[in-house]
């Protein structure tokens, strides 16, 4: 029995994202055969794939606009090579790629807000409903699906987490001091981490003015240390002279395969304002890092009941939780707990089950 996965490209998390969907047909039944529309050949994805078959369709974005035919030609000689059961999309235009492609059901995973917010979207969902299901990699995401596609029966649009191989992952993190020594951060400091673009969403304007109405009360030598790149950096080191706290306030740049040096944070905290699950939160849960998030979106799943939640934009608040996680006596309760969420909701083997048992997968059931 046979899974076709179609993904729009391996670039940033979607390479994971089809790792994952591959290890729910682990079981020795299924062959997965897996597609990538953009991205030239690569040995290395191929390998991190965990699938049967890896093509390369190497489409630019640009020969993907419009209507599409030459990629829906491809994946439909594609799917005439094979007996398949199933057809897993991720991200829109695969989805609408792989519905024209041929008679195949389809289960489109959708990984942001707004995706059925166009009418086209809509009408074109609405037009292929009956071989079409849907999951979002939160209760938010379904959540807003749901909204935008009232007249769905609820059981075709669902919910399932994004997840890690928790043991892979904290394999190849490294120790707190070596991590600390790559990113050029003081053993001794108290660091609160960040990891993410320096976008608008992710909101590091309020995690600065929090840190800095925090700093007097944090530990002497308290840094703020956040990872990635983009087009606020500039403002956001401004504002970090602004308020008298640039020598505090570290900027570490893009930094190559950044979840390996999360045990260089004593606490990490995601400020989001529009975050549809935050991958970066279960990473740090595996590096035994204590997580602060926002009370919105996907990453309140992840947080709640194993960590703080501030409510959006509230500088007073994350500051207030800043200062108690500085203060946290038993570290390694908090780390069992998270240890233990990961687990239960977030590991490859409680996702599985999940999917096993959502209506939307009773059809694939082996004999």
């Amino acid at each position: 029995m046979r899974i076709l996965q179609f993904c729009h490209s391996y670039d940033g998390p979607f390479l994971d994202c089809a790792r994952q969907y591959a290890a729910l047909f682990a079981d020795g039944s299924w062959k997965v055969t897996t597609v990538y529309l953009t991205g030239e050949p690569c040995k290395e994805v191929e390998r991190s794939s965990a699938s049967d078959e890896v093509i390369f369709l190497n489409y630019t974005s640009r020969q993907i606009r419009g209507l599409k035919l030459k990629a829906i030609l491809d994946l439909r000689r594609i799917m005439a090579t094979g007996d398949f059961s199933l057809c897993i999309a991720h991200r829109f235009k695969p989805a609408y790629v792989a519905l024209l492609s041929g008679g195949l059901p389809v289960i489109a995973v959708h990984h942001a807000f707004g995706d059925y917010e166009r009418l086209s979207r809509r009408l074109f969902a609405n037009l292929f409903r009956k071989r079409l299901a849907l999951l979002g990699v939160s209760d938010a995401v379904r959540d807003d699906m749901r909204a935008f596609l009232p007249n769905w029966q609820a059981e075709r649009i669902e919910t399932l987490y994004n997840r890690i191989d928790v043991e892979a992952v904290q394999t190849e993190q490294v120790s707190r001091e070596a991590a600390r020594d790559h990113l050029g951060l003081p053993q001794t400091a108290w660091v609160v981490g960040n990891v993410g673009r320096l976008h608008p969403d992710k909101d590091q304007a309020t995690l600065i003015r929090g840190f800095a109405q925090a700093l007097p009360q944090l530990p002497a030598g308290s840094l703020l240390a956040i990872m990635g790149s983009g087009r606020l950096e500039a403002s956001l080191k401004a504002l970090a002279v602004e308020l008298g706290v640039n020598d505090s306030v570290h900027f570490l740049g893009q930094v190559s395969n950044g979840r390996r040096y999360f045990k260089a944070f004593d606490v990490f905290a995601l400020t989001s304002d529009h975050e549809p699950f935050g991958m970066v939160l279960l990473e740090a849960m595996a590096a035994g890092v204590p997580v602060i998030g926002t009370d919105c979106g996907g990453g309140r799943e992840v947080v709640q009941g194993v960590g703080e939640l501030f409510p959006l934009g509230s500088v007073d608040e994350l500051a207030a939780a800043l200062r108690r996680q500085s203060q946290v006596g038993d570290l390694q309760l908090v780390r069992q707990r998270m240890h233990e969420r990961l687990q239960q909701v977030f590991s490859d083997q409680a996702v599985r089950q999940r999917f096993w048992s959502l209506p939307l997968s009773a059809a694939l059931k082996s004999p």
